[in-house]
Formats: structure tokens, C-alpha cells, sequence
């Protein structure tokens, strides 16, 4: 089965691009949510973290 799927991918002209889109995806998603995290205030941040404490 294997073998099928890869002898078939690899008769797809450009599919090895596909991999590293993807890649390049996540790590920018990531980076992202990173820069979002950490310049967000202080406040918001506190006002998050009461969620689960308040009813």
C-alpha cells in the first residue's frame, strides 16, 4: 500500500513543495501567536486568567 501512495505522489509534477508550505504554515503560526502573547497588557492578561476562578 506504501508503495502505491509513494509511487504515485511521485508522479505528480511540483508535489515536493507541498511539505515545505506546510512547514513554512506552522512555524508562522506559531511565531505569530508567540509575538501575540508576549506584547500583550497585562491587564487582558489577568482578566484571562480570572476566567476559570469566576462563575
Amino acid at each position: 500500500m506504501l508503495k502505491y501512495i509513494k509511487h504515485h505522489m511521485t508522479s505528480i509534477e511540483g508535489v515536493e513543495i507541498y511539505p515545505l508550505i506546510s512547514l513554512v504554515i506552522f512555524v508562522a503560526f506559531f511565531i505569530g501567536l508567540f509575538i501575540w502573547v508576549f506584547t500583550m497588557k497585562k491587564k487582558n492578561v489577568e482578566e484571562i486568567s480570572d476566567y476559570p476562578l469566576n462563575d
